[in-house]
């Protein structure tokens, strides 16, 4: 029996197919797991947050080793920067890391390298299953070069949008200023105008490529431009979000600590839902749909069913006889 409720959302949906459509994309997103690759995608995004830390102390530890003041400087701010009781074990963990940057850059390597692949293989595989891609484990060595290739293509492309996302708002007055432009306040809003709209337009190449070729199996590109758009102004307003949440939760000391992590976690997490509910609702878009042919019928079962003839009865046999001498008698008579 449909309840009232329920007839009011079908009759909904059938009058607004926008509405149908996100309905639609969430439950194949809840059916196919999304937020449970969500949260796997997150734990090595976090995870792989402690290799890149270990390759920044070993670049900055070359860089600065020929600039002493430089390198005390950037030592002070950071033991500064944490509680008191800690200070002076992060003072050492700051020269052991400066001292050991060869090793340290070494392992860093190895273990971004471990936990990027981790995080390129989950999100491969969440990217496949809300396409309702039946997965296919490609071969182990394979499978590992086409998630390095893909590890570097995605980060060189998401370098180039967060530079585009810097250059509108960090590096916006230090850009107006050399070019003398910095008294200007017009000039500050088209420069960010135009940063926004390059950044846009670079991460919507990011978010094509993603939902269009990081599945196991490749979807045409033409069917993910809707969809790539949509993640790119979204994963825009993320970013200006997690950058007012950073900048609230920084203001103690405690923030200063925990901030970041927390912060991370957030945004890695809500960064990956909503490109898994993009997904889904590109993957279930009229055009993307893919028909199933109908089931086939069961299987015909033959039973050949075989009667055995009775033998008639004597008094069956006599009538049957007698029956035969009558219409033999009447025949002749007629002739």
């Amino acid at each position: 029996m449909v309840t009232e409720n329920e007839s009011a959302l079908t009759r909904l949906r059938a009058r607004r197919p926008a509405i149908d459509h996100l309905i639609r994309a969430f439950d194949a997103f809840t059916e196919r797991y999304g937020n449970h690759f969500a949260a796997s995608i997150t734990y090595f995004s976090v995870l792989s947050l402690f290799p890149l830390t270990l390759i920044g102390v070993a670049v900055l530890g070359f860089v600065l080793t020929g600039q002493p003041e430089t390198l005390e400087e950037l030592r002070k701010s950071i033991v500064n920067a944490a509680p008191t009781s800690i200070r002076e074990t992060l003072n050492d963990l700051v020269d052991t890391a400066i001292n050991e940057r060869g090793k340290v850059g070494i392992i860093g390597l190895l273990t971004a390298a471990y936990t990027g692949l981790g995080w390129m293989s989950n999100l491969r595989d969440a990217l496949t299953a809300q396409w309702g891609q039946k997965f296919v484990s490609p071969p182990f060595f394979k499978g590992m070069l086409m998630d390095l290739l893909a590890l570097l293509g995605l980060g060189a492309a998401m370098a180039v949008s967060f530079g585009l996302s810097a250059i509108g708002s960090g590096l916006a007055d230090t850009l107006l200023d050399a070019v003398g432009l910095g008294g200007y306040g017009w000039a500050k809003v088209v420069l960010f105008i135009v940063a926004t709209v390059l950044s846009i337009g670079a991460n919507w190449l990011v978010f094509l490529w993603v939902i269009a070729r990081l599945p196991r199996k490749p979807v045409s590109v033409k069917s993910a431009v809707r969809g790539a758009l949509a993640a790119a102004i979204g994963f825009e307003v993320l970013k200006l979000v997690g950058a007012l949440y950073l900048n609230t939760v920084l203001g103690g000391p405690l923030g200063a600590i925990i901030g970041p992590i927390v912060g991370l976690l957030v945004f890695a997490n809500l960064v990956s839902r909503f490109l898994l509910l993009v997904t889904a609702w590109t993957a279930t878009a009229k055009e993307n749909i893919i028909k199933e042919p109908p089931a086939a019928p069961p299987p015909a079962v033959i039973r050949p069913v075989v009667e055995e003839a009775r033998t008639p009865r004597l008094r069956e046999a006599i009538g049957l006889v007698g029956v035969g001498a009558l219409l033999g008698l009447a025949w002749r008579r007629r002739k």
